[in-house]
C-alpha cells in the first residue's frame, strides 16, 4: 500500500509528531502539508503547498489522496479575537471536510478536543463540538474523531506559564483518574500521532469517535 496523506496544522504539537511519523513509515508514499510559510523541513516524500486558508477551494484540485488529517488547532492567547479562533477551529476543518467528499478522500482524522459539545456553554468546547458535528454533516466515507484531554509534548514555542502549570498539576491528577475518569488523563501528543496514523491503515466506515483513554489503546 502506498497512500498519499494531506496534513492540515502541520507545525503543531499533534501535526508535527503525525508529520515525522508518516515521513518515516512505507504506508505513505506522498504526504502533503497545508502550511501558511514553509516549514524548514525537507524530505523526498514531503510536498509543501502554501495556502491562504480563507480561499481553500482555490487549492481544491490539489487536495487528493488516501486520508486528511486535520490537527488546525489554536488558543485564545495566540488569537484572542473570537471571530479568527473560530474560523481555525471550525471553518477550516469543516471547508477542508467538504473539499475532502468532493474529492472522493476515503478518510478524515480531526483532532478535536475533550469535552467537545455544541450544547457547551463554554466557547472552547462549544466550537470543538460545533465542529465535529458539522463535519458530521459533510458526508465522509469515514471519520475519525480523536478527543484527547491536556497534551503532553515539547511545543515548537516556548511553553506558556500556564501550560507549565496544567503539566505540572496533572502529574499529581494522573494518579487519581481512575475507572470513567481515565479519559482526563493527559496524553503525550505522539501518542495522537500514532494513533490516528494507524487508524488511517485501517479499512473501515463510519463516524467513529475517540477519547484520550481509546486513544492511548489504539496507539
Amino acid at each position: 500500500m502506498a497512500n498519499k496523506a494531506i496534513i492540515a496544522g502541520a507545525s503543531g504539537l499533534i501535526g508535527s509528531n503525525l508529520l515525522e511519523i508518516l515521513l518515516a513509515h512505507p504506508e505513505y508514499s506522498e504526504v502533503l502539508i497545508l502550511v501558511r510559510k514553509e516549514l524548514p523541513i525537507n524530505h523526498t516524500k514531503l510536498t509543501q503547498l502554501v495556502v491562504d486558508f480563507d480561499s481553500l477551494d482555490d487549492y481544491a484540485t490539489l487536495l487528493t489522496g488516501h486520508a486528511v488529517f486535520c490537527c488546525l488547532g489554536s488558543t485564545r492567547k495566540k488569537t484572542p479575537d473570537f471571530n479568527i479562533y473560530r474560523k481555525i477551529d471550525h471553518d477550516y476543518p469543516v471547508q477542508l471536510a467538504q473539499i475532502a467528499v468532493k474529492n472522493g478522500i476515503n478518510q478524515y482524522h480531526l483532532v478535536s478536543s475533550i469535552g467537545a459539545n455544541s450544547a457547551s456553554k463554554v466557547f472552547y468546547t462549544k466550537t470543538k463540538g460545533e465542529t465535529e458535528d458539522d463535519i458530521k454533516k459533510a458526508g465522509l466515507y469515514c471519520l475519525n474523531i480523536y478527543q484527547p484531554s491536556v497534551l503532553e509534548g515539547k511545543r515548537t514555542e516556548s511553553k506558556r506559564l500556564e501550560e507549565r502549570i496544567i503539566t505540572a498539576l496533572m502529574k499529581f491528577i494522573n494518579p487519581l483518574l481512575i475507572g470513567s475518569l481515565k479519559k482526563y488523563l493527559s496524553i503525550p501528543a505522539a501518542t495522537v500521532a500514532m494513533a490516528m496514523y494507524k487508524q488511517s491503515l485501517k479499512n473501515q466506515e463510519g463516524v467513529f469517535i475517540y477519547p484520550s483513554d481509546q486513544i492511548k489503546q489504539l496507539s
